[in-house]
């Protein structure tokens, strides 16, 4: 057995078990609290929706770590297990040609891993969400989610990958200099271009007509020197009860997104406070930030998976006969998760970091306590666990666990 297949599995086996040990800390935790209201929330919310929540969360994390066994064999399936050998041979007996024979072989891969995963989707969506009360989404709306996403993946994903394809081949030895320049290329168009192209495809977005709160959003993005492009109310509530609030776009083409969901439970000083943390994402550089962070790390991974593909053993180790630049490209799509697992921390801290920033400008613009608010309505409308592991909180959480963020916010109010 070539030494890196060992390194590949020794990698798998300690992801997993690492994973599945921070999920049984999630679980344990989150049981252990489910009797009590956190004191920081006991005016705010009541033992059951408490109790619901921790039961959403240990219900989704029970799905996970089935998810994440069955997730593990699949990968060992289609790589030591020849899957993406049989294949890759598949399309080449047609002889379709290099690329698009490429095109063609990760096209059906692609397809093959989604129809794995879809009983996955289809218990979260139709029995866990329909459970907690927060699916509103049909069995139509479902499908029709999932052809458009397909037709998208043709008409966007199928000339893409054939000119990523066609460089690899076409380039020499520094065709991941001009991938990287295509990808970042495209990533910044989606940006732009999701909003009004993208967006409209599979939600409704109708200009906010309520216009004493238009007014005090117009105050607050003239405070803060904003401009967009639109404010705007998507129809969440068609799929879910969850609640939310975004900005799309970039440049000229920005806009600011409310759930329907959102603005029924929130007050206007709440919407504002909410909307103000969301304008100290841009404020403060944070989208910035990730653009180049995003470009530097795919930069990165291209430049290895250039030295990659000149090593027969990645392939030979990795259960594919035949090298090629599309099985090199799946291969590495595919593994590269089980080696980076463990920089999760690093970016859920920095991540962790621009929301407390964010918080920060909006105790500047708006009111801490609007803020404090608001965000407690979130967590009991959306089920969120109050007492989450804090280790299991490090690797999976974006934004800090929730007695952190209020501790933070309040302490804003103290030194106002």
């Amino acid at each position: 057995m070539h030494s890196f297949t060992l390194l590949f599995l020794l990698m798998l086996t300690l992801s997993v078990a690492v994973q599945m040990w921070l999920e049984q800390r999630q679980l344990s935790h989150v049981g252990a609290h489910r009797g009590a209201v956190p004191d920081a929330f006991a005016e705010q919310i009541t033992l059951e929706a408490h109790q619901k929540a921790a039961d959403y969360t240990m219900t989704k994390v029970r799905l996970s770590r089935i998810e994440l066994i069955y997730s593990a064999v699949i990968l060992l399936g289609l790589t030591l297990g020849g899957g993406i050998n049989w294949l890759d041979g598949l399309w080449a007996g047609l002889e379709l040609g290099t690329i698009w024979g490429g095109v063609a072989f990760l096209l059906s891969l692609t397809l093959l891993t989604t129809l794995l995963d879809l009983p996955f989707s289809l218990y979260r969506t139709f029995r866990i969400e329909q459970r907690f009360g927060f699916n509103k989404s049909t069995p139509g709306l479902f499908v029709a989610d999932l052809l458009k996403g397909l037709v998208l993946m043709l008409l966007i994903g199928v000339p893409l990958a054939a000119l990523v394809l066609w460089l690899m081949a076409s380039m020499g030895d520094n065709w991941w200099l001009y991938v990287w320049g295509v990808w970042s290329g495209f990533t910044l168009l989606m940006m732009w271009a999701y909003p009004a192209v993208i967006a409209p495809l599979f939600n409704k977005f109708t200009p906010l007509e309520d216009a004493s709160l238009r007014s005090r959003i117009d105050a607050l993005l003239g405070r803060c020197g904003f401009k967009s492009n639109g404010i705007f109310v998507m129809d969440g509530s068609r799929r879910s009860a969850h609640g939310n609030a975004y900005f799309s776009g970039l440049g000229s083409n920005k806009r600011i997104v409310f759930f329907d969901t959102l603005l029924e439970s929130l007050s206007a000083e709440e919407v504002e406070a909410v909307l103000a943390h969301e304008l100290g994402h841009f404020r403060r550089n944070h989208i910035k930030k990730r653009i180049v962070l995003m470009m530097v790390m795919s930069l990165a991974g291209l430049a290895l998976l250039g030295w990659l593909m000149k090593q027969a053993w990645f392939f030979s180790a990795l259960g594919v006969d035949t090298p090629s630049v599309h099985a090199a490209l799946a291969l590495f799509m595919m593994v590269l998760p089980v080696f980076t697992f463990f920089l999760s921390p690093l970016m859920a801290m920095s991540m962790r970091k621009h929301e407390f920033e964010a918080d920060d400008f909006a105790a500047e613009h708006a009111e801490s306590r609007d803020l404090i608010s608001a965000l407690v309505k979130l967590y009991k409308e959306n089920a969120s666990t109050l007492t989450p592991d804090h280790l299991y909180s490090a690797f999976h959480d974006s934004h800090p666990p929730a007695p952190v963020r209020i501790a933070h916010l309040s302490s804003t109010m103290s030194e106002g």
